[in-house]
């Protein structure tokens, strides 16, 4: 109903202004100098006069007809413009929609070439839809739980192969380097078997890793910054220049480690087997916030710098 009226408001208002535009031509010279004007017998003066002003109000009267006109063509083309940015909006949804669809059928398949075609597809669409990014890191870290996850108590906690599966390997690439953006959860590897993995410059900052097999993994110059690393197995990692502050690496295995140039800063070390790690240094070890007498140090190496 509110449209009717509206449009019946509007035909009342445009008929009353014609109106008034039709009396103003008429009688408007005579209430604009109507004090030099005569009401009866105009002379060629007064006719002058009279043209004047009536060719005035002719053209101003045109030039509002033409701005009125102008106004609702800009108005009538941005609807139109919403309109079709809407549909291309939606269209873009239902084709995000499909892709997201034909990728997790890919991913649940049997081929080798079939769940790496679904891995890549999925990055995509995290890379051209970024509100999908949390649901695409999530669908990754459970096809990772899926695939690695340890065993429980009675059976093997390792799989014969110490490395990951191709396809493994490709999304845990995947999330490595996935673009940077607000998430408001961890993403969730605990307890997974994740050995000998390339996660060179991976951004792993948050990520849950407690319990988890890593021997072997190349996590060169990663990002694990505030990282939960309770009681994970990372012998033999290579961490050089990696990023660990604030990271939780309590009880964390590091046995032969390399922590070249590795950042510690206020770590958690409480329990951490550092005995032979490589490159750790005693700065290193005074730069983590937290650290016990359980804590084994590589020879030479202090939990305190010695006072200058």
């Amino acid at each position: 109903m509110r449209p009717r009226w509206k449009r019946a408001g509007l035909a009342t208002g445009l008929v009353l202004v014609v109106c008034g535009y039709v009396l103003l031509l008429w009688r408007g010279p005579w209430w604009l100098d109507g004090r030099h004007l005569r009401a009866d017998n105009l002379e060629a003066a007064d006719g002058v006069v009279v043209t004047g002003v009536r060719t005035a109000l002719v053209a101003l009267g045109a030039g509002a007809v033409a701005a009125a006109g102008l106004y609702y063509t800009d108005r009538s083309l941005r609807h139109t413009r919403e309109r079709d940015r809407e549909q291309a909006e939606l269209s873009r949804e239902a084709q995000v929609t499909d892709r997201y669809v034909e990728a997790i059928k890919l991913l649940a398949s049997d081929r080798t070439v079939e769940r790496l075609g679904g891995i890549y597809a999925l990055e995509r669409i995290m890379r051209d839809s970024p509100k999908d990014h949390l649901t695409v890191v999530e669908v990754l870290a459970s096809f990772i739980r899926e695939h690695t996850l340890l065993g429980t108590a009675g059976e093997a906690r390792v799989r014969a192969d110490p490395h990951p599966t191709e396809y493994v390997q490709a999304a845990l690439t995947v999330l490595g380097r996935r673009p940077v953006t607000h998430e408001p959860f961890r993403i969730d590897l605990r307890q997974t078997d994740l050995r000998g993995a390339d996660l060179k410059q991976a951004r792993l900052d948050r990520i849950r890793l407690g319990s988890a097999e890593l021997n072997g993994s190349d996590l060169t110059e990663a990002r694990l910054e505030d990282a939960w690393l309770q009681e994970t197995c990372l012998e033999g990692v290579w961490l050089d220049r990696a990023y660990l502050g604030e990271a939780n690496l309590r009880a964390a295995n590091l046995q032969g480690a390399s922590l070249v140039d590795a950042d510690l800063s206020n770590a958690n070390l409480i329990g951490t087997d550092l005995s032979t790690a490589r490159g750790c240094t005693t700065e290193q070890v005074a730069a983590a916030a937290a650290i016990d007498e359980a804590t084994k140090l590589p020879i030479g190496v202090v939990a305190k710098p010695a006072p200058e």
